[in-house]
C-alpha cells in the first residue's frame, strides 16, 4: 500500500522538525514536504499539481491566522483534507477553519493522536472534534438571533403601531367589521390599514400577516379562541 503523503506547514523550525521525524517512523505516513512561511505555502498551491494527500496547516504563521486562508487555498487547487494546528484550542480559529474547508485540528502538545487523525482524514473518516461541533452549534444559534432580531427590528420600522393592533386583532380572529367597532373607526379605515400592511409586508393575505408577526413575538396577548365566519380580508 502506498504511504499517506502529507505536507506541514508550520512556522516552528523546531516543533516541524520534531512533527517530521515523528511522523516518517509510522510505516504507512510520509512527508513529502514541509514550509515554513504562509507565502511559500500560497506559492505552492498556484504554481504546483497536487503532491500531497493530507495538509497539516500551522492556523498562525508569523503571528497572523494566515492558515485559515491558505486551507481553503489547500482544497480548492490541491483537493486535499487539511488538519489544522493549534496550540491553543481558539474556537474562534477553529470554527473558521473549518467553515474554510478544514476536516479536523489538533492541539500541538497532543501530538502523538496525529498518527490516527492523518489516517483517518484519509480515510474520510474523521468526525469533528466535538468541542468545535458545539461551537459551530451555538454559533449557528448565535446567527438565527441576530437574524430574527433583525426581523423585529425590520416589522418595527414597517409597521405602525395602530396597524400591528390591527393585526394582533386578526390573528385572534376579530372580523375587519369588529375591528372597526373596537377603535371607533369606518369599515374603510380598516380596509385601507390592511391593505397598508399587506403591501408593506408582501403577504398574501391578513391573516399571513398576523402570523408573520406572531411568530417574531410582537402580539402583547396571545390567541384568543374568538372566531367569525364573517371575517373578510
Amino acid at each position: 500500500m502506498e504511504p499517506i503523503r502529507i505536507l506541514i506547514v508550520e512556522d516552528d523550525l523546531d516543533w516541524l522538525r520534531g512533527l517530521k521525524a515523528y511522523l516518517d517512523r509510522q510505516p504507512d505516513l510520509q512527508v513529502i514536504r514541509t514550509l515554513s512561511t504562509a507565502e511559500e505555502a500560497r506559492e505552492l498551491f498556484t504554481a504546483s499539481e497536487p503532491d500531497a494527500d493530507v495538509v497539516l496547516m500551522d492556523i498562525m504563521l508569523q503571528d497572523e491566522p494566515a492558515g485559515i486562508g491558505l486551507a481553503e487555498q489547500a482544497l480548492l487547487a490541491w483537493g486535499a483534507k487539511v488538519i489544522m494546528l493549534t496550540s491553543m484550542e481558539e474556537k474562534d480559529f477553529i470554527f473558521r477553519s473549518f467553515q474554510a474547508g478544514a476536516i479536523d485540528y489538533q492541539i500541538k502538545s497532543r501530538f502523538e493522536e496525529l498518527p490516527a487523525i492523518i489516517r483517518g482524514a484519509h480515510a474520510r473518516k474523521t468526525s469533528i472534534n466535538a468541542a468545535v461541533a458545539e461551537q459551530m452549534r451555538e454559533e449557528f444559534r448565535r446567527l438565527k438571533r441576530l437574524e430574527h432580531q433583525f426581523k423585529v427590528k425590520e416589522a418595527r420600522d414597517l409597521i405602525t403601531p395602530t396597524e400591528l393592533q390591527v393585526l394582533e386583532m386578526i390573528d385572534q380572529g376579530h372580523t375587519q367589521t369588529e375591528i372597526a367597532s373596537r377603535f371607533f373607526i369606518s369599515l374603510r379605515t380598516v380596509k385601507i390599514h390592511v391593505g397598508h400592511i399587506l403591501k408593506k409586508l408582501g403577504s398574501p393575505s391578513s391573516k399571513d400577516a398576523a402570523q408573520k408577526m406572531r411568530e417574531l413575538g410582537l402580539f402583547e396577548r396571545g390567541n384568543s379562541t374568538h372566531t367569525s365566519d364573517s371575517d373578510k380580508d
